[in-house]
């Protein structure tokens, strides 16, 4: 019976389509979330703080009593997911990105309880730290980390040649500048922050006083336009393979489905969710289940 628990109180925070319950439940999280992040901004204002800190202190204290049994209820319920081991369910989710996310959403309050000392805008980043829990019911983020995942060696390429690029452009302006201006350009790790800064944002906000000086500012910007340009490529490309297993996984699942001729209600929501969660809209599912249809057809 206690398993029996455990199980369906997983599957609620978890998301699972056999639970009605567990849309409910990431609409409540989200929207605690929301507000709690809200009232870290607001409360970051003096005028409101000053008019609101008691309102805003109870807020907390009760939106953390809340992420704390969200927190304990899955570490408790998560011992259900493996049935020889029950803590192996439980450590992977305490020391996954997900439940790291979850125990830090709690700590600022702790901290502050026993550290009364801290600093209050660093308790106020990590409060904010919390909208990172509603990456678990949107797939945004989650799609970024896999397509970087996937791609991590065009990325290393892309790391090495902008380490070059870096470093050539820092040399040979310190090399044509470090006279003119000893107090930007004097040494090499001097320039090394101006390159950056130029490859990253296009402007390195020193503008050069000789000629030379302002050659190698127009190459430097050159080289960082061109960065920019491969990085956006690779995420383009990354995204674009990304969106495409995620195709290829629901027209397995369609045509799983579709196998026996009979589509219960059970698997309507399996597939319904299954389109939320890869962000498929209603004319992608309906051409997928035209494709499927047509392929069982003689």
């Amino acid at each position: 019976m206690l398993n029996q628990q455990k199980i369906t109180l997983m599957e609620i925070l978890e998301g699972s389509p056999k639970q009605p319950l567990s849309r409910y439940a990431e609409w409540l999280i989200s929207a605690v979330v929301l507000v709690n992040c809200s009232a870290v901004i607001l409360d970051s204002v003096p005028e409101i703080h000053a008019m609101y800190k008691d309102f805003f202190h109870e807020l907390e204290f009760w939106s953390v009593m809340f992420f704390t049994a969200e927190y304990l209820m899955r570490v408790w319920s998560l011992g259900a997911k493996h049935a020889d081991n029950s803590w192996k369910g439980r450590r992977d989710y305490i020391f996954s990105g997900f439940g790291l996310v979850d125990f830090f959403a709690t700590m600022p309050y702790y901290l502050h309880v026993f550290f009364p000392l801290l600093d209050l805008r660093i308790l106020r980043v990590l409060r904010l730290l919390r909208i990172l829990k509603l990456s678990k019911y949107n797939s945004a983020l989650q799609d970024l980390f896999s397509a970087v995942y996937s791609e991590r060696r065009a990325f290393g390429s892309a790391a090495f040649l902008l380490t070059i690029a870096t470093i050539v452009s820092a040399s040979l302006m310190h090399f044509a500048e470090g006279h003119a201006q000893p107090e930007h350009f004097g040494t090499i790790p001097h320039s090394i922050y101006w390159a950056i800064v130029t490859i990253t944002s296009g402007n390195g906000n020193i503008d050069a006083m000789t000629k030379g000086g302002e050659v190698v500012a127009l190459f430097t910007g050159f080289l960082g336009v061109c960065m920019a340009a491969i990085l956006t490529g690779i995420v383009a490309s990354a995204f674009a393979n990304q969106m495409s297993r995620k195709k290829s996984s629901y027209q397995a699942q369609l045509r799983q489905v579709l196998a026996d001729g009979v589509v219960s209600e059970a698997e309507k929501d399996a597939l319904k969710r299954l389109q939320l969660q890869f962000r498929l809209s209603d004319k992608e599912v309906q051409t997928m289940m035209e494709q499927a249809q047509a392929g069982k057809t003689p």
